[in-house]
Formats: structure tokens, sequence, C-alpha cells
């Protein structure tokens, strides 16, 4: 590895740029054998009263989340009140069956073949997740749809999953999620910071969440977060994801062999709530975090004894690219710098060719003072575009990998997401 001084310098001239050139809000920090190599905070964590994020700022880890919710399992495990290769249904209410054959090990790799109701056509998303919260209507509307393939078959990332590891420990245990959380982890691991949030609680030094509508910031809008409950709904700092990250790294709380099962590598790279991949010649065990206003991304390395945190509020910033970028610089590589490409001007007239309805209540654009708009969120968020090439858009505010070709060669009309205009 190259000399200290000049990875700091290298990571200061590469993170500044990104965080500036994004105008990303919230929390980074580097640590090497229990040394903070680099850290940084920035933006606000309440625009309204001026409040800045800090160091100490609380963030929504959104799947983040899921990585604490297999540990939990594990300890379970590890006193014998459930085995990972046993029928779910065993360790959940009589009231509250899923199809048979899905075992508890499935849910944890996302193997389940559950129904994923996480998709533009279904009504959960932004319509659902706002209104009070039902357990069992919520298992019974949502989950219990036919099934997309049978357990073990193929990996489907699906907050299900979670879902239901949650509601599990909590029949197995006997308490509530947050409450076996708090006391067999957060508690005997100094994590003080770290919570379920069940949206009405008050959580001192928490960040809200900002997105851009019309190119300005506004909150996110409102999602009942009971519905994230083992999937996404847990808040912590860096500070306390440091003393996670020293639990995993020295194998504390879990026997080892429950730890061998926590960190094997299943199908797609996925293991319990991290995935894990070999990159710049060592294993990374890693895991993201996105919703609306929120962009987290955790990365340990721990042969060489390395952790990366990046905690976001506003999104702004494709955090995979900078983490990944950060790693480069720590083991000698050029990081991928983001460019945004050159705008090209579109008359009004051109715009509007795009203007319409996508998918009826999901999916709409619409132009406006010269200016294109992706409309989502149940209508609620504008998301400005802007051309780069004959028919290709990209966002003006956040980064993405993603280009909107809006008029693919051979299309008759123009396409969002693999939907046609309509109207």
């Amino acid at each position: 590895m190259m000399a200290e001084n000049d990875i700091q310098q290298r990571l200061t001239e590469f993170i500044i740029r990104e965080v500036e050139y994004w105008d990303f809000w919230g929390a980074i920090r580097i640590v090497k054998k229990g040394k903070t190599l680099w850290e940084t905070s920035r933006g606000y964590s309440c625009v309204e009263f001026g409040v800045k994020n800090t160091m100490s700022t609380r963030f929504t880890l959104a799947s983040v989340t899921k990585q604490f919710t297999a540990f939990a399992v594990m300890l379970l495990k590890d006193r014998g009140l459930l085995s990972l290769e046993a029928d779910a249904n065993i360790y959940l209410p009589e009231d509250m069956r899923i199809p048979a054959g899905i075992t508890v090990h499935d849910l944890l790799a996302h193997t389940s073949g559950l129904y994923n109701f996480y998709n533009f056509e279904d009504d959960f998303y932004i319509v659902e997740d706002r209104l009070p919260y039902d357990r069992k209507a919520f298992l019974n509307r949502w989950i219990l749809k036919q099934p997309m393939n049978a357990p073990g078959e193929l990996f489907n990332y699906n907050n299900s999953n979670y879902n239901l590891l949650g509601w599990i420990i909590e029949h197995v245990s006997k308490e509530s999620y947050a409450d076996f959380l708090r006391k067999n982890i957060f508690l005997p691991l100094g994590m003080t910071s770290t919570v379920f949030d069940d949206g009405l609680a008050v959580h001192e030094n928490k960040a809200n969440n900002y997105m851009h509508d019309y190119g300005q910031t506004v909150r996110v809008p409102y999602v009942n977060n009971l519905f994230l409950m083992g999937a996404g709904a847990l808040v912590s700092n860096c500070d306390d994801l440091q003393k996670w990250y020293e639990c995993l790294k020295q194998r504390k709380l879990l026997s080892a062999k429950a730890y061998q099962c926590y960190f094997a590598e299943n199908m797609n790279h996925y293991c319990y709530g991290l995935e894990r991949h070999e990159r710049n010649g060592v294993t990374m065990y890693a895991h993201g975090g996105d919703a609306n206003g929120i962009a987290a991304y955790t990365q340990y390395f721990f042969e060489d004894d390395l952790c990366i945190f990046i905690l976001s509020n506003n999104e702004s910033l494709n955090q995979y690219r900078l983490g990944a970028g950060i790693a480069d610089i720590l083991y000698g590589k050029e990081p991928q710098h983001t460019v945004k490409p050159n705008e090209v001007p579109v008359s009004e007239e051109d715009l509007r060719k795009f203007v319409g309805s996508y998918l009826p209540g999901k999916i709409h654009i619409e132009a406006k003072n010269g200016k294109l708009y992706l409309v989502r969120v149940n209508q609620n968020i504008h998301i400005e575009l802007y051309c780069i090439g004959p028919n290709t858009f990209v966002r003006r505010h956040e980064e993405q990998s993603y280009t909107h070709n809006l008029l693919p060669e051979g299309s008759e009309k123009p396409v969002v997401w693999g939907y046609e205009l309509i109207s």
C-alpha cells in the first residue's frame, strides 16, 4: 500500500471533488486498524432550521439494516431456538403461514421465491406503505401472492424475506424486533445511537431525508416505517457502525460456527445480509441501502482491518461508485471520477413529444418552462432530466448510472423503463 500521507492526500482530492460536485449531504468515515484515515460530514440534517450534519449525526440505514436482522437470527440459532434449514413456518404465528418449503436460510439468502411487490405496477410503494400498519393484512395482501419460483431455485432480492425474518425474531424471542436487537446487539456493543425507527418516536440528532422536486430541496414523502421492519428502518451513525465492524472482525457475540454461516456466500454473492466480493485481491463484505432521500453503504475488508462507511440523507451521489473509488485509492489504484455529460439544447417542441403518461399514476413525463421532468413517487416528485444526445436524457441533480433513451431505435413511441407512452 502507499504511504499514509499520500493516501490521505489522494482521498481528500477524490472525495472532496465528488461530494462538492454532487452536493452530497451526509457523513463519510474510513478506518484502518482502529485509526480514522479520513472522515467528513457535509450538508444539513435539518435544512429548515439550518442544522448541519456532523460525524455524530444519525442517518437512516435503509437496507444496511439487513445485516443486523440476519445477525439477530444467527443469535437465535446459536441459542438453539431455530434451525436455518427448517421450514420458516415453524417459527411464524399459526395465522401467518407462508408457502411450505421455504426455509429460514431461503429468507436470509433471498432465495425464497416469494412474490416481490416492489415494482412499478403494484400499489404498495408510496401508496399502501403510507397507510396504517397491519402485519397480517400486509402479509396476506402483498407477500402471499403467486410465488415467482420454487424455493432455493433463484436469487431475488426481496424486502419481504427480511420482513418475515423480523417477524420470526419476534415470534421466537417473545420480544419486539426493536427490543431484541437493542438488548442483544446494540447494548452489548455500546451502540447507543442505533435504534429501530418506527416513524413516531423522536430520535435526537437524527437527520431528515431530502430529495429534489423541480430542482428544489424538499422533504421526502411520508412512508410508514413499520412496513420496513427487518428490512430497512434502523438508524445509526459512523461511531456505532465502527463498533459493529469491530464486532464482525473480532467475531464477538456469535459462535464460530454461526459466523461461518453468516459469512458464507450463497447465490449472487449474497451471504446473510451482506454481499461477498473479491476486490483488489482481497475479500470484501458490503451492503448498500437506497430509498427516497437515503443512500448508505458499508464496506468491510477484514484481512486488512479496513472499513468504509458512507451515510447520506439526500441521495445525490452514487454511494457505490464513491465507495469503490475510495477502496481503489486505498489499494493503490485510480478511482473512477464522475463527469456530468454536456447538455445538448432541445427545443420545447421536441421536448413535448415525450410528454404524457407511461404508467397511469406511476410514471409520467412533463415539460415545464423549457425543461423536462420525470414524475415519480405517486406524482409527488418531479425529477429534472436534461438532454445529452439524440432522445437521450439523464438526471440533473442526482448521479445515476441509468441513462434514459426515451425513443429507442426501432420504437414508434417514447419509452421510459420499458413502458410506452400511452396518452
